[in-house]
C-alpha cells in the first residue's frame, strides 16, 4: 500500500512540475535581463530586474485594457450569478410545463462550442450597432458563462434537503426569506466554484472581442497581449512581464477562493 501510494504520489510531483514549469519559466523571465532570456544554456540563477513590468505598464492604454477586462468580467460574473440563482432554484424546486425542456436546452447551450458563433455574434452586433462596446462584451460573456453557472447551482441547490427550506417555511418565512435564510447561505462552495469559472472565462477570452471590439481603447487584455507582442517585436524580457501580469490576477482569485470551492456542503450547513 505504501509503495502504491508514493509511485501515485511520485506520478503527481512529475505531472505538476511538468504543468508548472511553463508557468515558472514565464515568470522568471519577466525578471531576467534581456541577454539572459534567449541564451542557448538555461539561466537559473540571476539578478532580477522589475525593467520589463515598467515597460509593460508604460505601453499605450495598459491601464484602459485592465479597467476594461475588471469591468466586463467582475460584470459579467455579477450578472450571471444574480440570473442562475433564480433559474437553478426553479429548476430544482419548482414544478412547471416545459422544465425538462428547458433543462436540455442548458445542458446544450453548455456543451455548444462558442467560437462557432462569433459570426453570428458578429453579425448581430454590428446589426443592432452594438460594436466596439464593453457593454456588449460583457452581455457576450454573460451569455457564455450562463449556462454552466444554471446548471451547477442547480445541482448544489438540489443538494439542499427540502425539510430545511419546509422547516423555514412552517416558522412563517416566505420563500423569498426561507431561499436567503436558508437555502442561499449553504450556497457557498457552489457560488465560489461557478464565479472562479466564470472569471477564468471571461478574463482569458480571445476570439469574441477579437471580432466585437477593434477600436482602440475598447480591448481587454488578451487582445492587448498580441499587440504588445506586435509593438516590442523581440522584447521577450517585457512580453513575459506583460503575460504574468495577465496571470497574475487568476492565480489570486483561484488562492482567494479554493478554500470555499473545496468546501462541501455540510461545512457550510454547520456553519449556517
Amino acid at each position: 500500500m505504501n509503495v502504491r501510494k508514493l509511485s501515485l504520489n511520485g506520478v503527481a510531483l512529475v505531472l505538476s512540475a511538468i504543468f508548472l514549469f511553463p508557468v515558472y519559466w514565464m515568470f522568471s523571465s519577466s525578471f531576467k535581463e534581456n541577454s539572459q532570456v534567449l541564451t542557448k544554456d538555461p539561466v537559473f540563477f540571476f539578478v532580477p530586474t522589475f525593467e520589463h513590468y515598467t515597460t509593460a505598464q508604460n505601453a499605450d492604454l495598459f491601464w484602459t485594457y485592465v479597467r476594461n477586462s475588471l469591468v466586463v468580467t467582475i460584470g459579467a460574473v455579477l450578472v450571471a450569478l444574480s440570473v442562475a440563482l433564480l433559474a437553478s432554484y426553479a429548476l430544482a424546486r419548482m414544478r412547471f410545463r416545459g422544465k425538462r425542456a428547458m433543462v436540455l436546452t442548458v445542458m446544450a447551450a453548455q456543451l455548444a462550442p462558442w467560437e462557432v458563433l462569433v459570426i453570428v455574434v458578429y453579425l448581430n452586433a454590428r446589426d443592432l450597432s452594438m460594436l466596439n462596446s464593453i457593454g456588449t462584451l460583457l452581455l457576450v460573456y454573460f451569455v457564455m458563462a450562463l449556462p454552466f453557472t444554471i446548471w451547477t447551482l442547480r445541482g448544489f441547490i438540489a443538494a439542499v434537503p427540502r425539510e430545511l427550506e419546509e422547516s423555514a417555511l412552517i416558522d412563517g418565512c416566505t420563500r423569498t426569506q426561507a431561499f436567503r435564510r436558508v437555502i442561499f447561505p449553504l450556497l457557498a462552495p457552489g457560488l465560489m466554484a461557478t464565479s472562479l469559472f466564470g472569471f477564468i472565462l471571461a478574463w482569458n477570452e480571445y476570439a469574441m472581442v477579437s471580432v466585437i471590439n477593434k477600436a482602440p481603447g475598447t480591448d481587454t487584455l488578451p487582445r492587448w497581449l498580441t499587440s504588445f507582442q506586435t509593438a516590442f517585436g523581440s522584447d521577450w524580457g517585457a512580453t513575459m512581464a506583460a503575460a504574468s501580469m495577465f496571470t497574475i490576477p487568476v492565480l489570486l482569485v483561484f488562492l482567494l477562493f479554493q478554500r470555499r470551492v473545496t468546501g462541501g456542503l455540510a461545512a457550510g450547513a454547520v456553519k449556517g
